[in-house]
C-alpha cells in the first residue's frame, strides 16, 4: 500500500520560510518521478515542483522560481520542499505526487494532476501578512 505523507506546514509570517517533507512507503521511492502541488481555496490544484527519480532535473511553476526548491534522498524515501520568501499568495494545502512516468517532466504534461498516480493527504500553510 503505497502511502505518500506531507508535514511542516504550518502558520508563518510574509518573507518567512518552510520546509515541507514527504515521507513515502510502499513503493519502490527511487524510479518514482516525485512533485509537488498546492490548492487555495476556491481554486484548482496547481503544480508547484517536480524533481526526476534521480533528482537530476527539476522543474518549477514561474511564481515559485527562485524561491522554492524541491529536492528528495532516495536512500531515505523522503521529498522536500524548501519554501523561503513567502508571500500571502502562497497560502494553500501542500500536497506531494509520485508518479510512475519517469521521463513526466520532460513531456508537455508535466504538471497535469492526471499524470501522478499517488497523492498524500495535504499539510497547510497559511501566510499571515
Amino acid at each position: 500500500q503505497v502511502q505518500l505523507v506531507e508535514s511542516g506546514g504550518g502558520l508563518v509570517q510574509a518573507g518567512g520560510s518552510l520546509r515541507l517533507s514527504c515521507a513515502a512507503s510502499g513503493l519502490t521511492f527511487s524510479t518514482y518521478c516525485m512533485g509537488w502541488f498546492r490548492q487555495a481555496p476556491g481554486k484548482e490544484r496547481e503544480f508547484v515542483a517536480g524533481i526526476t527519480a534521480s533528482g537530476g532535473f527539476t522543474r518549477y511553476a514561474d511564481s515559485v522560481k527562485g524561491r522554492f526548491t524541491i529536492s528528495r534522498d532516495n536512500a531515505k524515501n523522503t521529498l522536500w520542499l524548501q519554501m523561503n520568501s513567502l508571500k500571502p499568495e502562497d497560502t494553500a494545502v501542500y500536497y506531494c505526487a509520485a508518479t510512475r512516468k519517469m521521463s513526466l517532466l520532460y513531456s508537455q504534461t508535466y504538471d497535469a494532476t492526471n499524470q501522478y498516480d499517488y497523492w498524500g493527504q495535504g499539510t497547510q500553510v497559511t501566510l499571515s501578512s
